[in-house]
């Protein structure tokens, strides 16, 4: 099951998006958004969507891009507990709240899973969340989660106290962990198989879904209201896109490199897992099998056409496309 929701958010936002003088008035085409919530499994998977309009601002996206992406978090539900994959910019706080909100009903026990510790995408609402829901731990692979989401300095404050204390929940290189009570809703949390920064990826057995944090997040849109998933019958993305979209953003890396061990363990998850839908960080949400292997067909071939056997590599110039 498939359904988009439009919510336009309103009122001021807790702190202006990089690159917003301030004192830019409000409604203004720097601070205004959408927010959209797409049911990608009802009552177990909802996508939680705030959108960016790419004007050469946000470093995710080629500098050239033009148009508008969605910076996408993941509420998991199971009984009576639930799972937040990422925690979404500090501007867009007050709607991701309002989101959260809308879906949790009364007494739901909240779990947050930054995939990109080191991120500010992955953790800068992760304090707030805390501070808005019965959230009863963070997962990180490191021994402290608090010392690395305090952006809010609330743990620091005099007021401070146990009702901000966050527990961590230590995760391996590899790990399965639980939505819910006992183990009936499994979720595999392993190391991204292509990364920068440290980065997990996720396999939601119930849903088929791939999250896949900053890989395959190639896909944007012209309208602000999206829509935010694609499907094979629509999308028309080339090999010659996502490879001009990994040389133009923090992959630039690639060409010339040794690319032969990303392959293989690219391979391995896409082998391995019984996939539908591939739920990335940012941009469109790519739904079905048959889209799902097209694009993992395309990635595979830019890859190996990046390798140091097939390109020489070379000093970019950050401005230079590609």
């Amino acid at each position: 099951m498939q359904t988009q929701l439009s919510r336009p958010s309103t009122g001021a936002l807790s702190g202006s998006p990089a690159g917003t003088p301030a004192g830019t008035p409000a409604g203004s085409p720097a601070e205004t958004h959408a927010s959209h919530i797409t049911v990608l499994a009802d009552r177990q998977l909802h996508a939680l969507h705030n959108v960016m309009q790419l004007a050469g601002r946000v470093s995710a996206y080629p500098s050239t891009a033009r148009g508008y992406a969605p910076s996408n978090c993941y509420l998991l539900q199971h009984d009576d507990r639930a799972l937040l994959l990422d925690s979404g910019y500090t501007a867009h706080q007050q709607s991701l709240i309002r989101q959260i909100a809308s879906l949790l009903p009364p007494g739901t026990a909240l779990s947050v899973f930054p995939m990109r510790i080191n991120e500010y995408m992955s953790v800068c609402n992760v304090e707030a969340i805390a501070a808005a829901f019965d959230v009863e731990q963070c997962y990180s692979g490191n021994a402290d989660a608090a010392k690395w989401v305090d952006f809010g300095g609330r743990s620091d404050a005099a007021t401070a106290s146990d009702d901000y204390a966050l527990k961590t929940t230590l995760v391996g290189r590899a790990a399965t962990l639980h939505v819910g009570r006992g183990e009936n809703r499994p979720l595999v949390a392993f190391q991204a198989p292509i990364r920068l920064i440290s980065t997990r990826w996720m396999f939601d057995a119930a849903t088929r879904t791939l999250f896949t944090s900053d890989t395959f997040s190639h896909e944007w849109s012209q309208d602000e209201d999206g829509p935010w998933t694609t499907t094979a019958d629509d999308n028309r993305t080339s090999a010659a896109h996502i490879r001009s979209f990994l040389l133009n953003t923090r992959y630039w890396w690639l060409e010339g490199g040794s690319t032969d061990a990303l392959r293989r363990k690219l391979a391995d998850v896409f082998d391995k897992y019984d996939i539908e839908t591939i739920a990335p960080g940012y941009g469109r949400i790519l739904r079905g099998k048959a889209l799902v292997r097209r694009q993992y067909q395309m990635l595979d071939d830019v890859l190996r056409g990046l390798d140091k056997r097939m390109v020489q590599p070379k000093y970019v110039d950050r401005d230079e496309v590609r």
